[in-house]
């Protein structure tokens, strides 16, 4: 087995150690919104016309959207703690086209729909900017497209077979480090449509607000415990119920990500995996010199385990990704988000990649479960005769993508027939985990896996390899 570039180009334990010495367990999104006001819980008995259980992206943008498609609906949003604290608040603030998870993934699994998928990934990416301006949120919306980058020689092949255009550029090392210079990259591919950055905590507060103004119920603090099937007078109705109230909606929609499923049909359609971050303080002009990175684009290696990486609006640089745990049992614990073997390696690929920010400090580190599903992109149904709607699975990559499965889940709750309705992506579910210790087993035998793969020029195993053959798998 060869070495990666990271093990080639360790930086000194000392830098690594000083450089997170003053970082701070939070979240830098949302330590930066400053105090909230909170919305109250849940007390007593509501009947609405649409409920929404889950106040991150998916469940805010159902509750506009749908608000927006109805003014005079009555919606109700219930969220188990607060708005945006989970995935929605921690990502990388990547707001991607793609609703596949990537176009290799989307035309492995439906090569009939993937023209139209990417057609479609695009036209939601265009709505969410439009959106944005319309509706006046400040979420620092920029853009700049993306760079997939070669830092391993097999993985410059890679690039090399991919189609370009005007708006796919391939970049050789000379271009690649003219845009973004670290000794890392070897080539890249510049996606310049595809990708927007975003400040996911203020997405979050421009999506609270306009929904408030637009009428939305909004409860924190208020876990559902579950959903029954009808009232008390036997109406077809669902009835959600929290420790000191509940709704009675004539539509639910579930926007839950990486937590369990109000259905027990989803108990094993997805797993909860963390993901490890960390935020530098701002660059000076000087360091900003010396890396370049001018058209501010988000960059993601090519690795199974790859990182990814953009700046802020104030240019700090999130550096996240590689490694993707997962915890027996399907558990989800705060206690998992405090990693320091994860923040170290992170830290380390951090000054292999870029030597010249030898220095530098990470102001912030954190964590948070990633909702992955068996095809690594999200899905959707319906129950209870079309009266619940659901999307979940996004695997790391919902930022853009839960947009799309709000209006989906709106088209089934209105029971429209659209051509977001009728795709395969949207009615064929895929295939479950399974159950522990089985799923625990599988999960770490495909994380071994990948990473053997990324040294041995990308080579797959037989595990990998029957994986992709089921259709049934695991990324990070």
């Amino acid at each position: 087995m060869g070495t990666t570039v990271f093990e080639r180009n360790r930086p000194a334990a000392s830098l690594v150690s000083q450089s997170l010495s003053d970082s701070k367990h939070a979240v830098f999104w949302l330590d930066d919104l400053g105090e909230r006001v909170l919305h109250p819980s849940l007390s007593g008995a509501i009947r609405c016309d649409l409920a929404v259980v889950g106040g991150g992206f998916l469940g805010l943008w159902t509750a506009v959207l749908a608000k927006r498609r109805n003014p005079d609906a009555h919606v109700v949003l219930l969220e188990g703690r607060t708005l945006g604290w989970a995935a929605s608040g921690r990502n990388g603030g990547f707001c991607e086209a793609s609703l596949t998870h990537g176009e290799q993934n989307g035309r492995n699994r439906w090569p009939k729909e993937i023209e139209a998928l990417n057609r479609l990934g695009l036209e939601n990416l265009d709505e969410i900017e439009r959106a944005v301006i319309e509706l006046g949120i400040d979420c620092e919306f920029e853009r700049t497209g993306s760079i997939d980058l070669a830092i391993e020689d097999h993985q410059v092949e890679w690039l090399l077979e991919e189609p370009t255009d005007a708006d796919n550029v391939f970049l050789d090392a000379g271009a690649v480090r003219a845009e973004v210079d670290s000794p890392t990259y070897l080539a890249g591919l510049w996606h310049k449509r595809s990708t927007a950055l975003i400040h996911p905590g203020k997405l979050v507060a421009g999506l609270e607000r306009v929904a408030a103004e637009l009428g939305v119920e909004i409860f924190e603090n208020s876990p559902v415990k579950r959903i029954d099937a009808d009232d008390a007078t036997g109406q077809p109705v669902s009835r959600l119920v929290t420790a000191h109230g509940e709704v009675t909606a004539t539509k639910t929609a579930l926007a839950t990500n990486a937590f369990p499923s109000l259905l027990k049909r989803n108990a094993l359609a997805t797993v909860p995996v963390y993901d490890y971050v960390l935020m530098t303080e701002p660059l000076d002009s000087a360091q900003l010199a010396s890396i370049g990175w001018q058209n501010r684009q988000g960059l993601a290696d090519m690795a199974n385990q790859f990182h990814y990486y953009r700046m802020s609006a104030d240019n700090r640089i999130l550096f996240g990704g590689y490694d993707a745990i997962y915890h027996y049992g399907r558990r989800l614990r705060s206690s998992y988000e405090e990693r320091p073997q994860s923040f170290e390696r992170l830290a380390s690929h951090f000054f292999t990649t870029f030597p010249q920010l030898e220095g530098i400090r990470f102001t912030h580190r954190w964590a948070g479960a990633i909702d992955s599903s068996t095809r690594f992109c999200a899905f959707f149904g319906t129950a209870r005769g079309g009266r619940v709607a659901y999307s979940a699975g996004f695997t790391g990559l919902g930022v853009g993508a839960v947009h799309f499965a709000a209006n989906v889940m709106l088209d089934q709750l209105e029971g429209l027939t659209t051509e977001r309705t009728e795709l395969e992506m949207v009615r064929k579910r895929p295939l479950p985990f399974p159950p522990e210790p089985i799923a625990s087993m599988g999960i770490q035998a495909t994380r071994w896996s990948m990473d053997r793969a990324d040294h041995n020029r990308g080579r797959r195993n037989l595990i990998l390899k029957t994986l992709d053959a089921l259709g049934l798998g695991f990324d990070s």
